[in-house]
């Protein structure tokens, strides 16, 4: 994908909390909604550079980034089913309600690069705005048909193939694996169900 790597990783942590927060399937079983605030800190604690190294979330936060999980995984719901018009209303609806705007930040004496929320914006909004925002830099370019849902069976969670040929379909390697399995399988029943002569003829063909 012809982005820059911070906007990179800011769309795989817009995948991320969704993946981590939204209730509904994972890799072939029920992936539930968190039984408490303890656990829903927890589950978005353990998104990687979402919130700053030792940071403590109130209950506010976790609920909030909750929330844009939810958002976001409506956008995805309605870019993997083609509704790019919706998505983009919806990423729009985020955009404006996180009050995204661009700010040219640095960390230390790191280089600049593009943020979308103000150096004082609380965790909730930088994170609503900045993920919006990426998910629309996506979203508006060649790249659209990359947001998508996994299609392996039982699964739900959510990605953005940012390879080079395009082709991912499944969420992780691990479902990739089991819908090839899965297929495998299939295919081996099939030819023990095939009639003798049949399977014989076939093995002729092969040799």
């Amino acid at each position: 994908m012809d982005f820059g790597s911070h906007t990179v990783d800011v769309v795989d942590l817009a995948v991320s909390l969704v993946n981590a927060v939204v209730p509904g399937r994972s890799r072939g079983r029920v992936f539930a909604a968190a039984n408490d605030i303890a656990e829903l800190r927890q589950r978005v604690r353990s998104v990687s550079g979402l919130a700053p190294d030792g940071q403590e979330l109130t209950d506010a936060e976790a609920r909030g980034m909750a929330r844009v999980a939810q958002e976001l995984r409506a956008v995805f719901e309605a870019a993997g089913e083609g509704k790019v018009d919706e998505a983009a209303r919806l990423l729009n609806a985020m955009a404006v309600h996180y009050d995204a705007r661009p700010m040219l930040l640095r960390h230390d004496d790191g280089p600049w690069h593009l943020h979308f929320h103000g150096p004082r914006a609380g965790l909730v909004e930088s994170a609503g705005g900045s993920l919006a925002v990426a998910l629309a830099y996506v979203l508006g370019s060649d790249y659209a048909d990359r947001i998508g849902i996994c299609s392996a069976p039982s699964c739900d969670r959510v990605y953005v193939d940012v390879s080079r040929n395009g082709t991912k379909r499944f969420c992780s390697t691990a479902c990739q694996n089991r819908v090839k399995a899965a297929n495998f399988r299939a295919r081996q029943a099939a030819t023990a169900a095939r009639p003798e002569c049949d399977r014989e003829r076939i093995g002729d063909i092969e040799g």
